[in-house]
């Protein structure tokens, strides 16, 4: 038999024991409160340079994607949001091999708030999550509610025709010679199986393309000292193992469903077969 109880409404802001160190602690003992997905904590309060702390510093499990998370007790502000993207942007920018995404948790977030914010949304990776605490007789609860959600402007798939197009000089000037070589000796190893595919320079991504049609079952990324590498395989043990046994800096990315690479040109041409080996399969698997 289901039974009623009268619940309470608890403002953390201006409770006497329940403060903003323990929200923050609540959530690092079990991220996956947030709604966010199986997240694993990584930092709590971690020192900026020159920026005060980043509250918490979370990881999706399953993939290279990290959550940069500020809390605030009460109503949001001005100096929240521009907190919480800047921490996002120092993360983002030490460690770039990572997706970022910023997350700001705070007990009332306004609709004036949800308009500044939405602005950034789609250009700026940003989730604004309302928390409430709750109390039943001598017991609390918290729930998370998601009232902005990061909006992603183009998927990374074979659906190129809407991706703004670029050029090699416009990588060449992102990135820099040195890597787009990489990226040349990458693409080598396609055409050693598959010589009718070309590059497909796009201002996301370097995509590929066969009688002038995408074709992505690799995805190139070059940054100023690696290669991001996106890489069609299913998910399984076997496939990270070999990765793994190959000596590659490898994680799988479930929202694109593919392994994504770091590849150094350190890395070619040592383990060229390795990655002939894993373009091979993903190949045959994407054309089956």
């Amino acid at each position: 038999m289901v039974t009623y109880v009268k619940h309470e409404r608890l403002w953390l802001q201006s409770h006497a024991d329940l403060d903003e160190r323990w929200l923050q602690s609540r959530i690092a003992e079990d991220p996956s409160i947030l709604g966010l997905g199986e997240l694993v904590l990584l930092s709590k309060e971690l020192i900026q340079p020159r920026a005060g702390r980043l509250d918490l510093l979370l990881r999706e499990a399953t993939s290279n994607r990290r959550f940069e998370v500020e809390v605030q007790l009460g109503r949001t502000d001005e100096s929240h949001i521009i907190r919480t993207i800047e921490y996002w942007d120092l993360e983002r920018k030490r460690y770039p091999q990572y997706d970022h995404c910023a997350v700001i948790v705070a007990e009332d977030i306004t609709s004036r708030f949800l308009n500044v914010i939405s602005l950034f949304n789609g250009f700026i990776p940003l989730v604004a999550i309302q928390v409430a605490a709750i109390r039943i007789e001598n017991q609390v609860a918290l729930t998370f509610t998601k009232v902005l959600d990061h909006q992603i402007l183009g998927p990374v798939d074979d659906d190129l025709e809407e991706q703004a197009p670029a050029t090699r000089a416009y990588w060449e000037d992102k990135s820099n010679r040195e890597t787009l070589a990489v990226v040349d000796s990458l693409f080598a190893l396609v055409q050693e199986f598959e010589p009718k595919y070309e590059l497909k320079y796009n201002k996301h991504f370097i995509g590929l393309a066969r009688n002038g049609k995408p074709d992505n079952f690799l995805t190139l990324q070059p940054r100023k000292q690696w290669v991001r590498v996106g890489v069609a395989l299913p998910e399984s043990p076997e496939i990270t193992s070999t990765l793994e046994q190959a000596g590659l800096k490898a994680e799988f990315d479930p929202r694109w469903r593919r392994y994504v690479l770091t590849v150094e040109k350190s890395d070619l041409p040592a383990r060229a077969g390795a990655l002939s080996a894993h373009f091979k399969a993903a190949y045959s698997d994407w054309t089956s």
